[in-house]
């Protein structure tokens, strides 16, 4: 049975933060630069359903910082009026993420799982150079 959302109690996570699609990672140039983002501050990168986001921690600018209210509820974005208590940030519970990356060391560390530590930028392995005789 799904927990009753009271939204008294919201401290307005939701509103703290968006995630938007990113392309899905090809090749080793595309994870660095993935690795990129994840150098900056207060970025994510998550796999959801084999899709890839990019989450921005940062509030909403119309959030109060008492009482955690919209500032703007009555004429709100489409995409706030669509959301819905079930899908409430104020549930407990871990994400379920495919794969979940909060820094660039991360993404470093899968990197070399994925490619290897002799990859070069597209993925591949080095070919040795035939010895001349």
């Amino acid at each position: 049975m799904a927990k009753k959302v009271s939204c008294d109690d919201c401290t307005g996570l939701c509103c703290r933060y968006f995630a938007l699609p990113i392309e899905t990672p090809e090749d080793k140039e595309d994870y660095d630069d993935i690795r990129w983002y994840l150098c900056h501050k207060d970025i994510t990168v998550f796999v959801e359903d084999d899709d890839w986001y990019i989450n921005i921690k940062n509030k909403c600018k119309h959030l109060t910082d008492s009482g955690h209210k919209c500032k703007i509820y009555d004429k709100r974005p489409k995409i706030c009026r669509g959301y819905r208590t079930h899908d409430c940030d104020l549930i407990e519970g871990e994400y379920d993420y495919e794969l979940h990356f909060t820094n660039d060391k991360q993404m470093e560390e899968y990197m070399k799982i994925k490619f290897g530590s002799n990859a070069n930028k597209n993925g591949k392995r080095k070919k040795k150079k035939a010895k001349k005789k």
